[in-house]
């Protein structure tokens, strides 16, 4: 059985397996990568840094959907 790791995502708890990277994560969330803005514990998380960025137990997301329009 593969380790799970909590996390909090926008106040709600949720679980992943360890080392989920960033972008994998929120596909598993069904959200399009390229269409959010993730604060990562506390600070907004620059795209460059996804990839490299592993989800942790404890880490808390905050994670806003882009919605276009007028």
């Amino acid at each position: 059985m593969t380790e799970q790791v909590t996390l909090q995502v926008n106040g709600q708890p949720q679980t992943c397996p360890v080392s989920t990277p960033l972008p994998q994560f929120l596909e598993q969330l069904g959200l399009n990568p390229r269409l959010v803005a993730v604060e990562y514990n506390g600070e907004i998380l620059h795209r460059q840094f996804w990839e490299k960025t592993e989800i942790q137990s404890g880490d808390r997301l905050e994670i806003v959907t882009i919605v276009g329009g007028g």
